[in-house]
């Protein structure tokens, strides 16, 4: 069950650039299908306009500017501002997605760094930032469970 983008090709394309969200659909049904987290994630997706592709990618993108920010400034990965920014993610993938727990959203950390796809893009941001993201979010979850 891929969500079906209610997109034209000129909005998938103003939205997303030359990344094409189908082209991983098959792979990450396979990985996640038939998950609470996967099905909770295609119904609420589909359902998006337009608008809200626009404001879920830039809140997005804000957060990984100020991550990337709290890294180029030398703000420990295990400190709060980076922990702070992390669990801000956590709750960003909740409020769109899907509840994130903090052991989803620490195997999402794991994935920015081990597959070379997540850590090209996000490191597009600030060369690092894939490694720095984790580590904030594996913080985050320590804190968490402490």
């Amino acid at each position: 069950m891929s969500a079906k983008l209610n997109l034209t090709a000129e909005e998938r394309a103003e939205l997303f650039g030359g990344f094409d969200p189908d082209a991983h659909a098959a792979e990450a049904e396979r990985r996640w299908g038939g998950t609470q987290p996967w099905t909770d994630s295609m119904r609420r997706m589909s359902a998006f306009t337009k608008d809200d592709w626009r404001r879920f990618t830039a809140e997005a993108a804000e957060i990984s500017s100020r991550m990337a920010e709290a890294m180029r400034s030398g703000a420990p990965e295990d400190g709060e501002v980076a922990m702070d920014l992390a669990e801000e993610h956590r709750a960003h993938i909740t409020r769109w997605c899907y509840d994130c727990t903090y052991e989803i959203h620490r195997g999402l950390g794991d994935m920015y760094v081990n597959d070379a796809r997540f850590t090209a893009s996000i490191d597009a941001t600030a060369p690092g930032l894939a490694a720095y993201f984790r580590a904030a979010i594996t913080a985050n979850a320590a804190r968490h469970d402490a």
